[in-house]
Protein backbone atom coordinates (compact mmCIF):
# COMPACT_ATOMS: atom_id res chain seq x y z
CA UNK A 1 0.00 0.00 0.00
CA UNK A 2 2.80 2.59 0.67
CA UNK A 3 5.73 3.19 -1.26
CA UNK A 4 9.43 1.95 -0.76
CA UNK A 5 10.67 5.26 -0.20
CA UNK A 6 9.72 5.30 3.30
CA UNK A 7 11.15 2.34 5.59
CA UNK A 8 8.98 -0.48 6.56
CA UNK A 9 9.93 -1.00 9.88
CA UNK A 10 9.78 2.41 12.07
CA UNK A 11 9.77 1.26 15.41
CA UNK A 12 12.20 2.97 17.90
CA UNK A 13 15.73 1.35 18.71
CA UNK A 14 16.48 0.64 22.57
CA UNK A 15 18.06 3.75 23.15
CA UNK A 16 15.22 6.15 21.83
CA UNK A 17 13.07 3.76 23.75
CA UNK A 18 14.91 4.46 26.73
CA UNK A 19 15.40 8.24 26.33
CA UNK A 20 11.49 8.33 25.43
CA UNK A 21 11.11 6.82 29.11
CA UNK A 22 13.82 7.90 31.02
CA UNK A 23 14.72 11.53 30.05
CA UNK A 24 18.52 12.17 30.96
CA UNK A 25 19.89 14.35 33.64
CA UNK A 26 23.06 15.23 31.12
CA UNK A 27 22.18 15.20 28.04
CA UNK A 28 25.38 15.07 25.55
CA UNK A 29 23.46 14.28 22.83
CA UNK A 30 21.85 18.16 22.55
CA UNK A 31 21.79 19.83 19.34
CA UNK A 32 19.47 22.47 19.36
CA UNK A 33 21.39 25.56 20.50
CA UNK A 34 18.19 27.24 21.73
CA UNK A 35 18.08 24.89 24.59
CA UNK A 36 21.66 25.28 25.98
CA UNK A 37 21.37 28.50 27.28
CA UNK A 38 23.39 30.38 24.55
CA UNK A 39 22.71 34.27 25.30
CA UNK A 40 20.13 35.65 22.49
CA UNK A 41 19.94 39.35 21.88
CA UNK A 42 16.98 40.43 23.59
CA UNK A 43 15.34 42.40 19.80
CA UNK A 44 16.83 39.33 17.76
CA UNK A 45 13.37 38.32 16.32
CA UNK A 46 11.73 42.00 16.55
CA UNK A 47 11.95 42.30 12.51
CA UNK A 48 10.01 39.27 11.83
CA UNK A 49 6.43 41.67 12.86
CA UNK A 50 7.57 43.89 9.90
CA UNK A 51 4.06 44.30 8.16
CA UNK A 52 5.59 44.17 4.93
CA UNK A 53 4.56 41.04 5.69
CA UNK A 54 1.58 40.84 5.14
CA UNK A 55 1.83 40.64 1.61
CA UNK A 56 2.60 38.01 -0.24
CA UNK A 57 4.89 37.95 -3.03
CA UNK A 58 6.04 34.80 -4.02
CA UNK A 59 9.80 34.83 -5.48
CA UNK A 60 11.09 31.06 -6.61
CA UNK A 61 14.63 31.64 -5.88
CA UNK A 62 13.76 34.01 -2.84
CA UNK A 63 13.12 37.99 -2.04
CA UNK A 64 16.38 39.95 -3.89
CA UNK A 65 17.33 41.36 -0.11
CA UNK A 66 17.63 38.18 1.10
CA UNK A 67 19.17 36.59 -1.27
CA UNK A 68 21.58 39.74 -0.86
CA UNK A 69 22.06 39.58 2.98
CA UNK A 70 23.09 35.77 2.24
CA UNK A 71 25.23 37.06 -0.95
CA UNK A 72 27.63 39.06 2.06
CA UNK A 73 27.74 36.76 4.38
CA UNK A 74 30.25 34.90 1.84
CA UNK A 75 32.56 38.36 2.14
CA UNK A 76 33.53 36.68 5.56
CA UNK A 77 34.89 33.79 3.43
CA UNK A 78 36.72 35.87 0.97
CA UNK A 79 34.64 35.01 -1.40
CA UNK A 80 32.56 36.77 -3.83
CA UNK A 81 28.38 35.84 -4.39
CA UNK A 82 26.22 36.99 -6.48
CA UNK A 83 22.44 37.38 -5.57
CA UNK A 84 21.21 36.14 -8.62
CA UNK A 85 23.46 32.59 -7.94
CA UNK A 86 21.19 32.28 -4.60
CA UNK A 87 18.52 30.14 -3.67
CA UNK A 88 16.29 30.07 -0.33
CA UNK A 89 14.95 26.86 0.87
CA UNK A 90 13.14 26.52 4.37
CA UNK A 91 16.05 24.06 5.47
CA UNK A 92 19.38 22.60 4.18
CA UNK A 93 17.17 19.06 4.49
CA UNK A 94 14.88 20.66 1.76
CA UNK A 95 18.33 21.89 -0.12
CA UNK A 96 19.18 18.14 -0.49
CA UNK A 97 15.40 16.84 -1.22
CA UNK A 98 15.64 19.65 -4.43
CA UNK A 99 19.11 19.28 -5.39
CA UNK A 100 18.55 15.49 -5.44
CA UNK A 101 15.62 16.27 -7.63
CA UNK A 102 17.82 18.56 -10.10
CA UNK A 103 20.39 16.39 -10.43
CA UNK A 104 19.12 12.21 -10.23
CA UNK A 105 16.81 9.82 -11.70
CA UNK A 106 15.43 7.58 -9.45
CA UNK A 107 17.91 5.18 -9.22
CA UNK A 108 20.67 6.67 -9.81
CA UNK A 109 22.86 7.58 -6.70
CA UNK A 110 24.69 10.48 -5.33
CA UNK A 111 28.24 9.98 -3.13
CA UNK A 112 27.66 10.37 0.83
CA UNK A 113 31.04 10.78 3.35
CA UNK A 114 31.08 8.42 5.96
CA UNK A 115 31.50 8.70 9.10
CA UNK A 116 28.50 11.64 8.92
CA UNK A 117 25.25 12.25 9.03
CA UNK A 118 22.86 9.18 9.29
CA UNK A 119 20.30 11.80 7.25
CA UNK A 120 21.67 11.29 3.99
CA UNK A 121 20.24 7.52 3.70
CA UNK A 122 16.55 8.74 4.58
CA UNK A 123 16.69 12.09 2.16
CA UNK A 124 18.07 9.85 -0.45
CA UNK A 125 15.48 7.41 -0.23
CA UNK A 126 12.88 9.66 -0.30
CA UNK A 127 13.61 10.99 -3.43
CA UNK A 128 13.97 7.60 -4.86
CA UNK A 129 17.81 7.44 -5.41
CA UNK A 130 20.39 5.80 -3.68
CA UNK A 131 23.14 6.92 -0.80
CA UNK A 132 26.71 5.54 -2.13
CA UNK A 133 28.96 6.15 0.74
CA UNK A 134 32.89 6.79 0.28
CA UNK A 135 35.88 6.36 3.06
CA UNK A 136 36.74 8.82 5.53
CA UNK A 137 40.20 7.92 6.41
CA UNK A 138 40.44 7.83 10.44
CA UNK A 139 44.30 7.65 10.10
CA UNK A 140 44.61 10.82 7.68
CA UNK A 141 42.35 13.07 9.52
CA UNK A 142 39.71 11.72 8.15
CA UNK A 143 40.74 12.87 4.36
CA UNK A 144 38.45 11.14 2.02
CA UNK A 145 39.30 7.94 0.02
CA UNK A 146 40.30 9.31 -3.33
CA UNK A 147 41.25 6.15 -4.77
CA UNK A 148 37.83 5.19 -3.83
CA UNK A 149 35.71 7.95 -5.39
CA UNK A 150 37.79 7.58 -9.11
CA UNK A 151 36.74 3.83 -9.11
CA UNK A 152 33.00 4.82 -8.50
CA UNK A 153 30.89 2.87 -11.09
CA UNK A 154 28.96 4.56 -13.18
CA UNK A 155 25.29 5.79 -12.35
CA UNK A 156 26.61 8.67 -9.85
CA UNK A 157 25.19 12.01 -10.93
CA UNK A 158 26.88 13.76 -7.65
CA UNK A 159 29.37 13.96 -4.60
CA UNK A 160 28.56 15.27 -1.39
CA UNK A 161 31.52 17.11 0.91
CA UNK A 162 30.77 17.59 4.30
CA UNK A 163 32.57 20.93 5.57
CA UNK A 164 33.57 20.46 8.65
CA UNK A 165 32.01 16.87 8.78
CA UNK A 166 29.64 16.06 11.38
CA UNK A 167 30.38 14.85 14.12
CA UNK A 168 34.25 14.05 12.91
CA UNK A 169 34.41 17.60 13.09
CA UNK A 170 37.11 17.23 9.94
CA UNK A 171 37.50 20.22 7.55
CA UNK A 172 37.93 19.15 3.47
CA UNK A 173 42.03 20.06 3.04
CA UNK A 174 42.67 22.34 0.09
CA UNK A 175 44.25 19.63 -1.89
CA UNK A 176 41.60 17.14 -1.45
CA UNK A 177 39.19 20.20 -2.89
CA UNK A 178 41.09 20.38 -5.38
CA UNK A 179 41.27 16.96 -6.45
CA UNK A 180 37.19 16.30 -6.02
CA UNK A 181 36.48 19.28 -8.17
CA UNK A 182 39.12 18.00 -10.90
CA UNK A 183 36.94 14.41 -10.65
CA UNK A 184 33.88 15.82 -10.86
CA UNK A 185 34.64 18.22 -13.72
CA UNK A 186 35.72 14.57 -15.30
CA UNK A 187 32.82 12.57 -14.95
CA UNK A 188 30.14 15.14 -14.85
CA UNK A 189 29.03 14.95 -11.20
CA UNK A 190 27.79 17.70 -9.09
CA UNK A 191 29.42 18.38 -6.01
CA UNK A 192 27.25 19.30 -2.88
CA UNK A 193 28.95 21.37 -0.64
CA UNK A 194 27.42 21.28 3.09
CA UNK A 195 29.10 23.87 5.21
CA UNK A 196 26.23 24.58 7.91
CA UNK A 197 29.06 24.50 10.33
CA UNK A 198 31.83 26.63 9.32
CA UNK A 199 31.17 29.15 11.48
CA UNK A 200 32.15 27.24 14.09
CA UNK A 201 36.02 26.30 13.58
CA UNK A 202 38.03 25.13 17.05
CA UNK A 203 41.37 25.28 15.49
CA UNK A 204 43.64 28.47 14.44
CA UNK A 205 45.21 26.73 11.67
CA UNK A 206 45.42 29.16 8.64
CA UNK A 207 43.63 28.63 5.56
CA UNK A 208 40.89 26.70 7.71
CA UNK A 209 37.95 28.87 6.51
CA UNK A 210 37.95 28.60 3.16
CA UNK A 211 34.79 27.77 1.18
CA UNK A 212 33.59 25.81 -1.42
CA UNK A 213 31.56 29.12 -2.59
CA UNK A 214 33.57 30.11 -5.85
CA UNK A 215 34.24 26.45 -6.90
CA UNK A 216 34.77 26.75 -10.91
CA UNK A 217 35.83 23.84 -12.27
CA UNK A 218 32.41 21.69 -11.05
CA UNK A 219 29.28 22.62 -10.96
CA UNK A 220 28.59 23.25 -6.86
CA UNK A 221 25.95 23.78 -4.70
CA UNK A 222 27.07 25.38 -1.21
CA UNK A 223 24.96 24.87 1.62
CA UNK A 224 24.14 27.39 4.65
CA UNK A 225 21.19 28.18 6.92
CA UNK A 226 19.96 29.98 9.88
CA UNK A 227 19.63 26.69 12.33
CA UNK A 228 23.69 27.30 12.50
CA UNK A 229 24.87 30.10 11.25
CA UNK A 230 22.63 31.54 13.98
CA UNK A 231 21.61 29.11 16.42
CA UNK A 232 18.14 29.28 14.93
CA UNK A 233 16.81 26.22 13.83
CA UNK A 234 12.81 27.46 14.53
CA UNK A 235 13.06 29.77 11.44
CA UNK A 236 13.15 27.73 8.70
CA UNK A 237 15.23 29.31 6.07
CA UNK A 238 18.55 28.08 4.34
CA UNK A 239 20.10 28.93 1.35
CA UNK A 240 22.05 27.17 -1.68
CA UNK A 241 25.29 29.52 -3.34
CA UNK A 242 25.72 27.90 -7.04
CA UNK A 243 29.46 28.00 -8.84
CA UNK A 244 31.08 26.27 -11.78
CA UNK A 245 31.25 26.85 -15.37
CA UNK A 246 28.90 29.40 -16.29
CA UNK A 247 26.22 28.03 -18.96
CA UNK A 248 25.82 24.86 -16.61
CA UNK A 249 25.41 27.33 -13.70
CA UNK A 250 22.35 29.07 -15.63
CA UNK A 251 20.63 26.02 -16.44
CA UNK A 252 21.14 24.14 -13.31
CA UNK A 253 19.62 27.40 -11.53
CA UNK A 254 16.82 27.49 -14.21
CA UNK A 255 15.49 24.15 -12.79
CA UNK A 256 16.43 24.70 -9.58
CA UNK A 257 13.59 27.81 -9.46
CA UNK A 258 11.78 25.97 -11.23
CA UNK A 259 11.95 22.76 -8.22
CA UNK A 260 11.66 25.72 -5.69
CA UNK A 261 8.58 27.30 -7.46
CA UNK A 262 6.88 24.27 -7.19
CA UNK A 263 6.95 24.34 -3.23
CA UNK A 264 7.55 28.19 -2.21
CA UNK A 265 8.02 26.90 0.99
CA UNK A 266 10.05 29.86 2.45
CA UNK A 267 7.48 31.77 4.62
CA UNK A 268 8.21 36.20 3.86
CA UNK A 269 8.54 37.05 7.31
CA UNK A 270 11.70 35.49 7.99
CA UNK A 271 13.18 36.39 4.21
CA UNK A 272 12.02 40.27 5.32
CA UNK A 273 14.05 39.95 8.04
CA UNK A 274 16.95 37.93 7.09
CA UNK A 275 19.17 40.89 7.07
CA UNK A 276 18.98 42.28 10.63
CA UNK A 277 19.12 38.62 11.73
CA UNK A 278 22.34 37.95 10.24
CA UNK A 279 23.53 41.06 11.18
CA UNK A 280 22.53 40.95 14.80
CA UNK A 281 23.66 36.36 14.85
CA UNK A 282 26.97 37.36 14.79
CA UNK A 283 26.53 37.57 18.94
CA UNK A 284 24.86 34.69 18.71
CA UNK A 285 27.59 32.76 16.61
CA UNK A 286 30.65 33.86 18.98
CA UNK A 287 28.38 32.85 22.01
CA UNK A 288 28.33 29.30 20.51
CA UNK A 289 31.46 29.08 19.27
CA UNK A 290 33.09 30.13 22.76
CA UNK A 291 30.86 27.58 24.60
CA UNK A 292 31.80 24.89 22.17
CA UNK A 293 35.67 25.63 22.49
CA UNK A 294 35.50 25.66 26.41
CA UNK A 295 33.50 22.34 26.38
CA UNK A 296 36.18 21.24 24.38
CA UNK A 297 38.75 21.73 26.32
CA UNK A 298 37.65 20.63 29.57
CA UNK A 299 37.05 17.38 27.63
CA UNK A 300 40.85 17.53 26.52
CA UNK A 301 41.77 18.00 30.76
CA UNK A 302 39.40 15.27 32.00
CA UNK A 303 40.68 12.37 29.43
CA UNK A 304 43.99 13.60 29.81
CA UNK A 305 44.54 11.52 33.04
CA UNK A 306 42.91 8.52 31.44
CA UNK A 307 44.82 7.13 28.53
CA UNK A 308 42.23 4.57 27.60
CA UNK A 309 40.18 7.03 26.40
CA UNK A 310 41.33 9.38 23.21
CA UNK A 311 39.63 12.78 21.99
CA UNK A 312 40.06 12.06 18.36
CA UNK A 313 40.39 16.02 17.86
CA UNK A 314 38.03 18.19 15.69
CA UNK A 315 38.79 21.19 13.28
CA UNK A 316 35.46 22.07 13.63
CA UNK A 317 31.67 21.99 14.63
CA UNK A 318 30.26 21.31 17.82
CA UNK A 319 30.30 17.58 18.09
CA UNK A 320 33.22 16.30 19.96
CA UNK A 321 34.32 12.00 19.06
CA UNK A 322 36.10 9.97 21.30
CA UNK A 323 37.76 6.92 21.45
CA UNK A 324 37.46 3.92 24.37
CA UNK A 325 38.57 0.34 24.41
CA UNK A 326 36.03 -1.63 22.87
CA UNK A 327 35.55 -3.94 26.71
CA UNK A 328 31.67 -3.19 25.96
CA UNK A 329 28.90 -3.01 23.01
CA UNK A 330 28.25 0.72 22.25
CA UNK A 331 24.81 -0.01 22.61
CA UNK A 332 25.05 -1.42 26.20
CA UNK A 333 27.61 0.90 26.62
CA UNK A 334 24.75 3.61 25.92
CA UNK A 335 22.11 2.36 27.65
CA UNK A 336 24.26 1.79 30.80
CA UNK A 337 24.99 5.28 30.90
CA UNK A 338 21.10 6.47 30.17
CA UNK A 339 20.44 3.79 33.25
CA UNK A 340 22.97 3.89 35.86
CA UNK A 341 24.08 7.45 35.06
CA UNK A 342 21.41 10.00 33.46
CA UNK A 343 23.89 10.49 30.96
CA UNK A 344 23.24 10.53 26.69
CA UNK A 345 25.84 10.32 24.51
CA UNK A 346 25.21 8.58 20.70
CA UNK A 347 26.86 5.32 19.82
CA UNK A 348 29.53 5.84 16.97
CA UNK A 349 27.47 3.17 15.17
CA UNK A 350 24.40 5.51 14.46
CA UNK A 351 27.52 7.24 12.23
CA UNK A 352 28.74 4.34 10.44
CA UNK A 353 32.16 5.07 11.90
CA UNK A 354 34.45 2.05 11.18
CA UNK A 355 35.20 0.84 14.09
CA UNK A 356 34.08 -0.36 17.59
CA UNK A 357 34.56 2.08 20.68
CA UNK A 358 33.39 4.97 19.44
CA UNK A 359 31.37 7.44 21.55
CA UNK A 360 30.01 10.70 20.23
CA UNK A 361 29.34 13.80 22.17
CA UNK A 362 28.13 17.94 21.50
CA UNK A 363 29.79 20.16 22.67
CA UNK A 364 26.84 22.42 23.30
CA UNK A 365 25.43 21.88 26.81
CA UNK A 366 25.99 24.02 29.62
CA UNK A 367 29.45 24.24 31.01
CA UNK A 368 28.66 22.58 34.21
CA UNK A 369 26.18 19.70 32.90
CA UNK A 370 28.90 19.29 30.05
CA UNK A 371 31.28 18.47 32.68
CA UNK A 372 29.09 16.71 34.87
CA UNK A 373 28.33 14.31 32.26
CA UNK A 374 32.03 13.63 31.20
CA UNK A 375 32.73 12.72 34.42
CA UNK A 376 29.92 10.24 35.23
CA UNK A 377 30.70 8.68 31.13
CA UNK A 378 34.64 8.55 32.03
CA UNK A 379 33.72 7.29 35.76
CA UNK A 380 31.85 4.32 34.00
CA UNK A 381 34.10 3.96 30.98
CA UNK A 382 36.51 3.33 33.97
CA UNK A 383 34.23 0.48 35.57
CA UNK A 384 34.49 -1.57 32.64
CA UNK A 385 38.43 -1.34 32.11
CA UNK A 386 40.45 -4.55 33.19
CA UNK A 387 41.72 -4.23 36.61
Amino acid sequence: MFSNRVPPGLAPNRIATELANSPPRFDLTVSNPTRCGIPYPSGLLDSLADPAGLAYRPEPRGLVAARKAVAAEYRRYAAAVEPDRVVLTASTSEAYAFLFKLLANPGEGVLVPSPSYPLFEHLARAEGIEAIPYHLNPELDWRPDLHQLAATPSGVRAVIVVHPNNPTGSLVQSDDAAAVADLAAARGWAIVADEVFLDYLLTDRPGTGRTFAGTEQALTFTLGGLSKSVGLPQLKLAWVVASGPGDLVENALERLEFIADTFLSVATPVQLALPFILRQGAAVRAAILERCRCNLAALRQATSSLPAVAVMEPDGGWSAVLRLPAVLAEEELVLELLQKDGVAVHPGYFFDFPMDGVLVVSLLPESAVFAEGVRRLLARVVTHLPR
